[in-house]
């Protein structure tokens, strides 16, 4: 892996999508946790066992900054004509997607059957599962909108708000018709991503813009909870009547619109300090491996926990129910050996990497490249 972006990145978009990996990775970390108090392994929220920490999940809840990325490198036009087309680039990169998912999958299902053939509990094997693979529903979406960029990016993001508000007023108002809430899944995201390909049509937006939709959809999102019986937790909390992300919910969309605004007034001094050596040096590395760290990260702590399990002590802040503040203070505790074990992953699929994704192709240029890279 080189410290230094190929040529024509650009170093703010890469800042905010390292920003985005890194609230993904640390969300997940301490907003799940597998506890054995009943036996068999469990998958448990400290949200549900500590409501009042929900505020704090907006800090971690950073999928919007992917989507916003995304949009504004998936419209941008080739510079090269060794790049390709839109269609020959985009099949060039979801192959080369393909392997680490399939690698992915391959694992789970060689450890799930062998954890059965030993007679782990079936549902035990089933929250494994499930944590290991569940963000990849990020990557389906996300490849469709990306497929579609030359088509979205002819319209105005506020078409896909008015679609969400209208949906969840469907969904909460006629009975029978919760199913309506599932076309947010596409609809919810595109509002982000349209933001994005705007960027990339009327160039860095002002800072009266990036204020505008930053208090707009602050004010939006905070209303909503407030006012409007939406859930404060912008991650998914196990038991809960309603999540705001499953599907994508109004309140979440508009956190997300307050996001884009405070990525547009973050944009230039992230360009000037990505200058930094060290601040290269780790935007590099993170954008480089987002792949194996997104897809990975759930598996890092996964095998921390499983591994801890062969003692005959649930140690504290990993196998304990996250019930009290004190949870919270042990976990952060596990948090550099979950890292550790998350980099003997993201090496172990670092040869593979480096076959399939050629660092020479420019990201602004190439949709592809930036489906690699989120």
């Amino acid at each position: 892996m080189t410290a230094t972006p190929p040529a024509g990145r650009d170093p703010g978009l890469d800042s905010l999508r390292a920003l985005a990996v890194t609230g993904v990775v640390l969300g997940h970390w301490l907003v799940t946790a597998v506890v054995t108090d009943t036996g068999t392994l469990r998958a448990v929220s400290p949200l549900r066992e500590m409501p009042e920490l929900a505020p704090a999940s907006w800090l971690f809840q950073t999928l919007a900054v992917f989507f916003l990325v995304g949009g504004a490198v998936a419209t941008r036009r080739p510079t090269t004509p060794a790049t390709g087309g839109h269609r020959r680039r985009l099949t060039r990169r979801l192959t080369t997607l393909a392997g680490p998912v399939a690698l992915l999958l391959t694992v789970w299902a060689i450890v799930s059957a062998a954890l059965l053939a030993v007679g782990v509990e079936r549902e035990t094997v089933r929250v494994l599962f499930k944590l290991a693979w569940s963000p990849l529903w990020f990557l389906a979406v996300f490849l469709l909108l990306v497929a579609a960029a030359p088509l979205l990016a002819r319209v105005h993001p506020g078409w896909w708000f008015a679609a969400v508000a209208a949906a969840d007023l469907v969904r909460f108002a006629v009975p029978g018709a919760e199913w309506v809430g599932w076309c947010n899944v596409v609809t919810g995201w595109l509002v982000p991503f349209g933001i994005g390909a705007r960027w990339n049509r009327r160039g860095t937006p002002s800072r009266r813009e990036s204020v505008t939709l930053l208090a707009g959809g602050a004010a939006a999102a905070v209303a909503l909870v407030t006012w409007c019986g939406y859930p404060v937790s912008m991650v998914g909390v196990p038991g809960d009547g309603m999540s705001n992300l499953n599907p994508p919910s109004l309140a979440v969309v508009c956190f997300g619109v307050a996001q884009a605004g405070a990525a547009g007034l973050l944009l230039p001094g992230l360009r000037r300090t990505s200058g930094l050596p060290v601040v290269r040096h780790v935007v590099t590395a993170l954008n480089w491996h987002a792949v194996p760290i997104f897809l990975w990260h759930q598996t890092a702590m996964i095998s921390v926990t499983v591994i801890a399990t062969t003692g005959a002590v649930a140690l504290p802040g990993l196998h304990t129910p996250p019930d009290s503040p004190q949870w919270i203070a042990e976990r952060l505790v596990w948090l550099p050996l979950f890292a550790i074990a998350l980099t003997g992953y993201v090496l172990a699929t670092r040869r593979r990497r480096r076959e399939t994704v050629p660092p020479a192709d420019p990201a602004p240029a190439d949709t592809g490249r930036d489906l690699a890279s989120v």
